[in-house]
């Protein structure tokens, strides 16, 4: 079939597939699962052969890599080797142990059974990453500790393939030849490190000098692809090269510019891999063999989830991150695939084991965001370090805010300012106590519950203000309050213009986005350091911050029709430039007419003398 055919059908299906399983609330990567399921051999059979597409689409989790390398200085990364080599090794070992008897159940020697353990011990680097950076949870500390465990499971893949030939009983006189590859491994990583801190940032440099921004681009590309390769020529993972190369030049001039190139070539290539780790699944297996499938997917979760809930107790985690921990990297990992194809082709498992395995992994993977978004839930739960407050004592001011956070807080400063009084409501303990040292009335308690709304006296209040971070725990205040005090008048903070539509939907008196205001001064001053005058960057940021106002409230209509939306968002632009250009005009004209009237008044007084 043609490749460009394949291609317009895999990004078509993409694009329908995915926004709708976000939509549903259900991520973005399930969608590319649910994409590469269809179009793969075991339905339709659009792709007759997913290995070609899954080896292609492996840049992406390489991208990806590159980009996290350029947020690690090195110095950060030397400060991470505890986690990296200690957790590591024990997340590695213990789940090697516990999924042993995956392999003795499968008919396999104790000793190839330790083996197929330690290779179902790796977990996903491509779907903990891209889960921790859609939720903006990478810097957190359990996505922390997760990235230093997946970066050792990546060094890890070294010995392991090292290892294929000695449990193959083809070693014989290779033991030396063993040993060399583990030594040019090593000395490529060195040279990976020499050359990415010294040459070419001055490659760069030349390139950058030249100011043709194509030739920048391809030389990112370049660097990204080298490095992969030639870590996979020298027997190591490509993921780990361009990790490093990331690494080497986090801390260069060039990090910004070259995340910026990156990043629309790791989007794409990443969620093909996606697609393709979907389209390996072969469902005529799976219900063959479904018994074997399921049991071998639940003992592998089973097993993460103990031994890395005791991994995050060792690293000392607040207990509410170790469910997070545990369940962004209880799956397989896409290495599997590699060490489970190079035991085959080596005669250490036989093709039926492997199947069996890499089915199981597969499903692990489409699980994990349930289990992430079901750590997520338990982890709030665990926050809570007492019983919610229940008395809110006898006073009921007219404003309750829920959520105190750096959106509420300044809602209540400017309150207290002038004299208002209000009740607080906040499930953040530490956040309450603090707050509750400044005197302010706050109180420990989800504002997402009713009880708890009609406890702090919602029905005697006047205004209820959300600025909760959660997009659905304000949806669920939103509906509550709407539908249990239908008067009462409801402000609400908006993370987007999406978030800010449901809002409306459930009826929402006014509807602040939390970056819209903040964006229209950055853009008074931006206008004025262009040298506009104050007054005409602020008419021009008020024209325009009114006009956004109104086309959210006009595209609400067709929230729900993407066409119709794009349609009226057009038409909406083109009016307001007309708009635009007309007061820019009259502006002009008021400007002419004042610098010719002190000219007139001047002639006028020297005719006189």
């Amino acid at each position: 079939m043609n490749f460009f055919y394949e291609a317009a059908v895999l990004l078509g299906a993409a694009i329908i597939a995915v926004p709708l399983f976000q939509r549903l609330g259900l991520g973005s990567i399930l969608g590319y699962l649910a994409v590469g399921l269809l179009l793969g051999p075991s339905v339709f059979g659009f792709i007759a052969e997913p290995e070609e597409v899954l080896h292609f689409s492996e840049f992406g989790v390489v991208m990806l890599l590159f980009l996290i390398g350029l947020e690690m200085e090195p110095s950060r990364l030397w400060g991470m080797r505890k986690k990296l080599f200690g957790l590591g090794f024990l997340q590695l070992l213990g789940c090697g142990v516990l999924l042993t008897p995956i392999g003795v159940a499968l008919g396999l020697t104790w000793e190839l059974a330790m083996l197929l353990g330690l290779i179902l011990a790796l977990s996903s680097t491509a779907f903990a990453l891209q889960l921790l950076n859609e939720q903006h949870r990478l810097a957190t500390p359990h996505g922390q500790t997760a990235f230093s465990i997946l970066l050792f499971q990546d060094l890890a893949v070294i010995p392991l393939l090292a290892l294929l030939p000695l449990f193959a009983g083809d070693l014989g006189g290779q033991g030396s030849a063993v040993w060399l590859d583990i030594g040019k491994a090593v000395g490529m990583v060195l040279a990976a490190i020499v050359f990415g801190r010294l040459v070419f940032p001055r490659v760069l440099a030349l390139i950058a000098r030249s100011g043709v921004h194509e030739v920048f681009t391809a030389a990112a590309l370049f660097l990204v692809l080298a490095l992969a390769l030639v870590m996979e020529w020298a027997g190591l993972s490509m993921a780990l090269g361009a990790f490093l190369g990331g690494v080497m030049l986090a801390d260069t001039v060039y990090r910004h510019e070259l995340e910026a190139n990156i990043e629309p070539f790791k989007g794409i290539l990443l969620g093909l891999f996606f697609i393709a780790v979907g389209m390996s699944v072969d469902l005529a297996l799976v219900f063959d063999n479904v018994g074997w499938v399921l049991g071998i997917t639940l003992a592998l979760l089973v097993a993460k989830l103990v031994v890395i809930t005791l991994v995050g107790m060792v690293a000392r985690l607040p207990r509410q991150e170790i469910p997070r921990l545990a369940t962004v990297i209880a799956q397989g990992g896409e290495f599997d695939f590699v060490l489970l194809s190079a035991a085959v082709s080596t005669g250490v498992f036989d093709q039926r084991i492997a199947s069996l395995c890499i089915a199981a992994v597969t499903l692990s993977m489409a699980l994990t965001p349930f289990l992430y978004r079901g750590g997520n839930r338990l982890a709030a739960r665990m926050g809570e370090s007492r019983p919610y407050d229940k008395d809110f004592g006898d006073e009921t001011p007219p404003v309750l805010i829920a959520g105190l956070g750096r959106f509420g807080q300044m809602v209540a400063r400017v309150l207290k300012l002038q004299g208002i009084s209000f009740t607080a409501l906040d499930p953040n303990i530490t956040q309450v106590e603090f707050i509750r040292r400044f005197g302010s009335r706050i109180y420990y308690a989800d504002a997402a519950r009713l009880d708890v709304l009609r406890s702090a006296g919602l029905a005697q209040a006047k205004m209820l203000v959300i600025a909760v971070d959660d997009e659905e725990a304000a949806l669920t205040i939103a509906r509550l309050a709407r539908n249990h005090y239908p008067q009462l008048k409801v402000f609400a903070r908006a993370r987007n213009r999406h978030h800010a539509w449901q809002l409306m939907e459930i009826g929402v008196d006014t509807v602040v986005r939390e970056t819209f205001a903040s964006s229209m001064e950055m853009s008074v001053e931006v206008l004025k350091g262009l040298g506009y005058p104050g007054s005409n960057a602020l008419d021009a940021v008020r024209t325009f911050r009114d006009f956004d106002n109104q086309l959210l409230a006009s595209s609400y209509t067709h929230r729900h029709d993407s066409e119709a939306l794009m349609k009226s968002e057009r038409e909406a632009m083109a009016e307001f430039q007309t708009l635009f250009q007309q007061e820019l005009k009259q502006r002009r004209g008021k400007e002419t007419s004042a610098d010719t009237a002190p000219e007139t008044a001047s002639t006028s007084t020297s005719d006189e003398r």
